[in-house]
């Protein structure tokens, strides 16, 4: 069935175009995807039908539609992948920013997964057609590492190590704020915000969800940290870091509007290790971020 959804307009996004303002709250679907709902008629304002230039108004009532998904016929695109380490097994890639993971109902092409399909033909099915291969997912406009299994028993040794909490996954990332002590754990359960259901949220009922995190450096007015994941929950940094006052610099979702000027999230996968499916050894990859986050860095630098 077709997906309905509900926002009300912030004070943060007034005279933001609508197009821009259901992209940020429809992660998965690109911004020409979103033009084509409102050009379709999915989209109302005030249970009005708008064109792609309207300008939102706080309070304004959002309604919008998701078509009902259909088959896709996922094509191999010629898109060119930083590939860390590839055997029969599996494959680490640097997933770049602003790159989708797998494709969602109309947006097809673009994604890590169309890439992956051009490089090689052997990948697991498990996750079905149109997440071929894909074991976990960063977000869109989170950059690093990725693995992906090119078999399913590949596939099932990776989930298991996942849910036995024994891969590594470490993060550097920017948030607002100077954080006052070194180090710190976030043991809070993630669910659906019941306001917002686009968003994720602290929630009593919500799923168990541990992030570690350690103080790289602090600059004026913002903090460069290290985080480390135990659990893997959908946007576990970006929600828990706002939980604990904190929230990553850049980001259109849980973050200030005033922030750094960044594309997206300042938040980069660094550090992936798990054990090899097949030869049982630990394996272990890390990618330094990419030029806009150190870039980012040294700009704080200065101001500070």
């Amino acid at each position: 069935m077709p997906e309905n959804h509900r926002h009300m307009v912030d004070p943060d996004e007034q005279g933001d175009r609508i197009d821009k303002v259901l992209a940020k709250w429809n992660e998965d679907a690109s911004r020409s995807q979103v033009q084509t709902w409102i050009k379709d008629g999915l989209v109302a304002v005030n249970g009005e039908k708008v064109k792609n230039n309207y300008k939102c108004q706080q309070g304004d009532e959002i309604t919008w539609e998701i078509p009902e998904a259909e088959p896709l016929e996922l094509e191999a695109e010629n898109i060119p992948l930083e590939i860390i380490y590839e055997d029969s097994d599996v494959l680490v890639v640097n997933k770049p920013k602003g790159m989708v993971v797998h494709p969602a109902a109309g947006h097809g092409t673009g994604t890590l997964v169309n890439a992956l399909l051009y490089h090689c033909q052997d990948l697991s099915g498990i996750n079905g057609v149109i997440r071929p291969g894909i074991v976990h997912r960063i977000d869109k406009d989170t950059s690093g590492l990725l693995m992906v299994a090119k078999n399913d028993k590949a596939h099932v040794s990776l989930v298991d190590q996942l849910k036995a909490k024994t891969v590594k996954r470490s993060y550097q990332a920017i948030v607002h704020g100077e954080i006052g002590h070194d180090f710190g754990t976030i043991d809070a359960p993630l669910g659906r915000d019941p306001g917002d259901r686009q968003k994720m949220a602290v929630v009593d009922d919500g799923r168990h969800a541990v992030t570690h995190f350690e103080v790289i450096k602090r600059f004026k007015n913002f903090t460069h940290i290290k985080c480390v994941l135990e659990t893997g929950r959908t946007h576990q940094i970006r929600v828990h870091m706002k939980y604990i006052g904190h929230p990553l610099a850049g980001d259109p979702k849980y973050g200030p509007r005033k922030t750094l000027d960044m594309d997206g999230q300042a938040l980069h996968a660094e550090v992936l290790g798990f054990e090899h499916p097949s030869t049982k050894k630990w394996v272990e990859f890390q990618v330094d971020p990419p030029e806009d986050f150190d870039e980012q860095l040294d700009l704080l630098e200065k101001m500070s």
